[in-house]
């Protein structure tokens, strides 16, 4: 496991050569243990309950829930995930979302996306590359080219509580270089996406946090 300082200042130096502001006063991040993490069963259950719902709530947001939810009420009971949504999740299934609820589901992806890495379905960059949204063509199929949870599972392999804090501290920096530009927009952020660094923080904190609902976990910096 790496030392808490060392992984601070080894994300400090890549942000440095990626052009990203530095707070050299930030905390470290905590050494975790294996066990510590969400479990791979949940992890994965998570991850196709997001990307099935955001696909509901991005249909609502075109006016199409009805059409929509008669299609993917069927892949979610097959996939067998409807006891994964959060609050915000649940109400889009049901169709008693706000809007806020629509907008907030659908910026999910890029939770989503910190999930996918994590279970080893996209690399590195394609995650610290938050210059824009993810992927969602490739989002999707990750989903929709497998016939049910059992083979989703079967091509997934779990990060270690390592590279999992590893990637989470470096999030942490950059969310607090996206604030601080901001506030401050003299302070260098490269292209990172403020909401899409933030959303991939969320989901990377779930995944080792105590928090069954990624929508109650801070997001401080």
């Amino acid at each position: 496991m790496m030392d808490p300082r060392e992984r601070k200042n080894i994300n400090e130096q890549k942000l440095k050569a990626m052009g990203i502001a530095v707070n050299a006063n930030l905390p470290f991040t905590e050494n975790i243990s294996d066990s510590d993490i969400k479990s791979f069963e949940d992890i994965c259950r998570k991850a196709v309950a997001a990307l099935l719902v955001i696909q509901i709530a991005f249909d609502a947001s075109e006016g199409e829930y009805e059409q929509s939810i008669k299609v993917l009420a069927d892949i979610i009971d097959k996939f067998g995930v409807k006891d994964s949504f959060n609050a915000k999740e649940q109400r889009v299934y049901d169709g008693t979302f706000s809007e806020q609820d629509v907008v907030d589901v659908v910026w999910e992806y890029e939770s989503y996306w910190a999930l996918v890495w994590a279970l080893g379905l996209i690399d590195d960059e394609e995650l610290i590359k938050a210059d824009g949204i993810c992927d969602c063509n490739k989002a999707i199929h990750l989903v929709s080219d497998k016939n049910d949870m059992k083979e989703f599972m079967a091509g997934c392999k779990l990060k270690s509580a390592d590279e999992i804090m590893t990637m989470l501290d470096l999030f942490y920096r950059m969310h607090w270089a996206c604030v601080e530009k901001r506030i401050r927009p003299e302070t260098a952020a490269g292209d990172l996406v403020e909401e899409v660094v933030m959303e991939r923080r969320r989901g990377l904190e779930w995944l080792v946090s105590n928090e069954t609902d990624w929508y109650d976990i801070s997001l401080n910096t």
